[in-house]
């Protein structure tokens, strides 16, 4: 068993891979040519938005957002500390500060009750992230932002394809930041990633600081940019795949929706808590997590029948040792720190099957 089957993945859309990768490889041409500006304008339409940029990983997306609306030293970005550490590294790559707002229990997402407290006059932008491929509030937080003159920069790298009331996550925002890596919904073969826009001015800025600040004459730069450009071969790639993103994505749902059915039938809901957010179809299921006083012990369990599960993420954000300086302590969130000891996620993948769910969720109520 393993923890994304993208061997079974690849073996289903082999034929168009390799004939997509040997046209790029006739001709030559590797870098912003028409596989990037083909997987560009399909991103768009895919989320709804007016342009989307594409670029070397999620993490350049996030990192690229914020310097394009200029945030830096001295001004503070509201996101969750319940997220992969690259969310945060960016607004402290760029000079600003993390403000962490603890998390609603119930959904993992940002508690949107709790961000208007943490606005202060340094706060620029809300950085919501759709952790797990569940979508933040995005109603709450846009009227916030607008209340507020803040912009907002969604993390969408877990929920391509995930929507809010109707809508895609990353159409919601001034910028949304998604990651091509490849265990993500839409997943290349190494990194990449995109940035979604509906603002012009915002599409030829960042357009220009992926590729090292470029202007309109050739080595002629007018800012500092990065060399952020995802190539021909990984928009190939991914021009192939993003044509079954719904079909894989639909697949996601009924692995969840079967767990949730087997473990409420395994009679062990006493000792884990499945969130009650697993009903909603908006969700596109990038991780299946579960609660469990036992988190630690079980853990060891599965992976000793071979299971694949893990922990997304054991440490808070607030509390990890690179981000000491902001001088958060334990404590100081106390819901994300709850969720942190005691959530464990189960494997999720489109091709995972009824029988291994079962062999699962037989073992899960084995330990209990």
């Amino acid at each position: 068993m393993v923890p994304v089957d993208l061997a079974a993945e690849y073996k289903e859309i082999k034929s168009g891979i390799q004939t997509r990768l040997a046209r790029v490889l006739k001709s030559g041409r590797f870098i912003l040519d028409r596989e990037v500006m083909s997987l560009e304008s399909s991103f768009a339409r895919l989320i709804g938005t007016q342009f989307a940029v594409a670029v070397a990983s999620g993490s350049d997306a996030l990192l690229l957002s914020l310097m394009a609306l200029g945030i830096g030293k001295g001004d503070e970005v509201i996101t969750t500390p319940l997220s992969f550490i690259a969310t945060p590294a960016a607004i402290v790559r760029v000079g600003a500060r993390p403000v962490f707002v603890d998390i609603d229990p119930r959904t993992f997402q940002i508690d949107p009750a709790k961000i208007e407290g943490a606005i202060t006059q340094k706060t620029k932008a809300i950085l919501p992230v759709h952790l797990y491929g569940s979508p933040a509030d995005m109603t709450v937080i846009g009227k916030l932002a607008q209340k507020h003159g803040l912009t907002v920069i969604e993390d969408c790298a877990q929920s391509t394809g995930a929507k809010w009331k109707g809508r895609m996550t990353g159409s919601f925002g001034q910028l949304g930041a998604f990651s091509f890596y490849p265990t993500k919904t839409l997943g290349a073969f190494g990194d990449g990633g995109m940035i979604t826009t509906d603002q012009a001015k915002l599409n030829t800025l960042l357009r220009s600081l992926r590729n090292q600040g470029t202007g309109n004459t050739p080595y002629h730069h007018e800012k500092i940019g990065l060399n952020s450009r995802l190539d021909e071969l990984q928009a190939a790639i991914l021009n192939v795949k993003i044509k079954r993103l719904s079909h894989w994505n639909s697949k996601r749902r009924a692995v969840a929706k079967q767990y949730n059915h087997l473990l409420e039938q395994s009679g062990v809901n006493g000792s884990i808590e499945v969130p009650a957010r697993y009903c909603k179809t908006d969700h596109v299921f990038h991780q299946y997590p579960i609660l469990t006083d036992r988190r630690d012990a079980l853990l060891r369990y599965l992976r000793k029948h071979h299971v694949p599960a893990n922990v997304y993420y054991p440490t808070p954000l607030h509390l990890q040792p690179c981000l000491k300086h902001l001088g958060y302590h334990e404590g100081d969130l106390p819901e994300v720190e709850k969720v942190c000891e005691r959530i464990l996620h189960l494997p999720i993948h489109p091709y995972l099957s009824v029988s291994q769910q079962q062999f699962i969720v037989g073992l899960v109520k084995k330990f209990f």
